[in-house]
């Protein structure tokens, strides 16, 4: 029996949407896609809402890429029945914004048992990129977790932190935290490798 290569790396290609979000790429489904909507009216916590846009290295923006998302509910328990911890967005074609409706986590233990600052876990998936991007959106206002956040003190260059870090803003009676994301450049995001 001949032993099969291994095939070269491919990118996630110009076709992504067509298996992960159908409705984007235009095709017709029985259930409409609403992966990006992770909390209801009846979920525990404060709404909010994720929204921003992915820049290449000479800053133009990807309006083609995939973002996903996991995240653990108020309480810091992943997989709990009033919050489906995982969702998943495409970036708008016309303006490259990717948004999520949630909720703000609670905080989580690291492996080691240390306690975690509030954060969602992003995963990039775009062509060009042979293996998804991951990297963190950590909270504003929450200073002193973000002081001791295991991940966060494992960044060598201290000014890199400010690409983790969302900026808040208020829309009326929203919340919305606003995380852009750069893949290559002077201020290109922070990507972790666990």
């Amino acid at each position: 029996m001949a032993k099969l290569k291994e095939t070269p790396s491919q990118t996630a290609g110009p076709f992504l949407h067509i298996g992960t979000l159908p409705t984007v790429a235009g095709l017709r489904v029985s259930q409409p896609e609403r992966q990006n909507v992770l909390a209801g009216s009846r979920t525990l916590g404060g709404p909010i809402r994720i929204e921003g846009q992915i820049f290449d290295g000479a800053g133009a923006l990807v309006k083609d890429a995939m973002v996903e998302i996991w995240q653990a509910n108020a309480n810091g328990q992943y997989g709990s029945n009033e919050l489906r911890s995982w969702g998943r967005a495409a970036t708008d074609f016309e303006t490259g914004l990717f948004w999520f409706e949630t909720i703000k986590p609670g905080s989580v233990s690291f492996r080691d048992g240390r306690p975690q600052a509030p954060h969602v876990s992003f995963s990039i998936f775009a062509r060009g990129i042979n293996i998804h991007l991951q990297t963190r959106m950590y909270f504003p206002d929450e200073a002193a977790a973000n002081a001791v956040d295991p991940a966060l003190k494992a960044v060598a260059d201290p000014r890199l932190i400010e690409t983790l870090i969302a900026r808040k803003e208020t829309r009326g009676a929203d919340t919305v935290y606003r995380f852009d994301i750069r893949l290559q450049g002077e201020r290109e995001t922070v990507f972790f490798d666990f």
